[in-house]
């Protein structure tokens, strides 16, 4: 499910509004007519049995208050709106997302009382829908829904990764704060055969010189040299380790290290089922045109606009990324101009890493960022720049299925004004 971009719904008296506050088990739901009464609160079951029943009462409610509209808000609320959304769109009903900040500002307004109640929330919910500060929802389907799906579960396993990682640091330091210094990356083949076969430092010390060479050499494919092979070999005869309680800190290794070649796997065949479904969108092809930009960017990418389904504009993506521009001055005072931060942040943070790509040495835009750091601007704001303008660009490629051409602006430009 998507927050897309600011909605155009604006209120009339033929529209019937209906606000629901989400919950894991039961959503209290009011209809406002089109006074702007509101009816009893009304609840049902986050089941199929309880959205039929919420379908048959919206017909009832339309007819009662001879709605020729009927639209339909929520607040944000993670996973538990999904299922209600999806069941809305199969049945032609329009939905639109309510930011949580609103909610939270409009509901003091409304009775000048910070109370929060599932009576009250749908009335605030109806306020702010009134006023037309929504977001529309666009659901993303195909090969989109299961990009989306992808690149989420690769995320979190990649966040899963990390934490075994950090973990797996802390441990090894304790034991062995040498090991670092002979072998800086623990999620290299290398370090994990090791810590697996010879945790402790004392394992590792009753090896010979031949042997560790010979493991080493076969596992790093001829990388680790026989004068590295020494050095950590001296390094675990003389190591400044703990030696109380190791039995279970290595237990705990020879765990973690399991679990990080399983999420490793794990991530592999993610990335090829990626790769794979990438194949079945047109638009791939466009933006892994530009040189810099791989498959799981462009999976984002896709995956988090639904395939560009329902924007006219790039200036909208941008938005759903967080990163349209904003300043706060008042009177003399003029703000800096700053990202809003607002929307889906894997987009954003995906769009920053590929600008971190497009401005290396071979990279699309590289002259381009040279340009702006002549300029005076920072670093940071400059990669940000160039993410706004990847946004542009990509936007534009994908909607006129064309190559990437690093001056494709320019020359669209020049088309327009002939």
């Amino acid at each position: 499910m998507k927050k897309i971009k600011k909605s155009r719904f604006i209120y009339n008296t033929k529209t019937m509004i209906v606000a629901i506050d989400i919950g894991k088990d039961k959503n209290s739901v009011r209809f406002r007519d089109k006074e702007g009464n509101d009816s009893n609160p009304f609840e049902f079951s986050n089941t199929r049995a309880g959205f039929d029943k919420f379908l048959g009462m919206i017909h009832w409610h339309k007819a009662k208050y001879d709605a020729e509209r009927v639209v339909v808000g929520f607040e944000s609320t993670g996973s538990y709106g999904i299922p209600l959304a999806h069941f809305l769109d199969k049945h032609n009903i329009t939905t639109y997302m309510i930011n949580p900040a609103h909610t939270k500002r409009v509901k003091e307004i409304r009775d000048n009382s910070p109370m929060k109640t599932d009576e009250k929330d749908p009335c605030v919910i109806a306020d702010i829908m009134q006023l037309g500060c929504t977001l529309s929802v666009i659901i993303p389907k195909g090969a989109a829904a299961d990009l989306r799906n992808l690149v989420h579960a690769r995320e979190r396993a990649n966040e899963m990764n990390n934490s075994y990682h950090n973990r797996m640091q802390e441990l090894v330091f304790e034991i062995f704060p040498e090991f670092h210094h002979h072998i800086k990356n623990l999620l290299s083949k290398t370090a994990l055969y090791l810590l697996e076969h010879y945790t402790l430092p004392d394992q590792l010390a009753q090896l010979t010189i031949d042997e560790l060479s010979a493991i080493l050499c076969k596992v790093s494919r001829g990388r680790f040299s026989t004068e590295k092979a020494t050095s950590l070999l001296e390094a675990a005869r003389n190591h400044g380790g703990i030696s109380e309680g190791t039995s279970i800190i290595a237990f705990e290794i020879r765990q973690l290290v399991q679990l990080i070649n399983n999420i490793q796997d794990y991530m592999s065949e993610l990335e090829t089922h990626i790769n794979d479904t990438l194949q079945t969108v047109p638009s791939s092809k466009p933006i892994l045109s530009i040189r810099g930009i791989g498959a799981i960017t462009t999976a984002t990418i896709l995956g988090e606009t639904a395939a560009f389904a329902g924007f006219t504009h790039a200036a909208e993506i941008e938005k759903l990324a967080g990163l349209n521009l904003f300043e706060i001055s008042s009177g003399r005072h003029k703000g800096q101009l700053r990202i809003s931060k607002r929307g889906r942040s894997l987009l954003r943070k995906m769009l920053y890493f590929a600008a971190l790509n497009v401005v290396k040495k071979r990279g699309a835009y590289h002259d381009k960022y040279q340009e702006y750091l002549k300029r005076g601007m920072p670093k940071n704001k400059a990669l940000i720049a160039i993410a706004r303008k990847l946004v542009r660009v990509i936007f534009a490629i994908a909607r006129d299925n064309a190559e990437f051409d690093a001056n494709y602006e320019t020359v669209q430009a020049y088309k327009k004004a002939a």
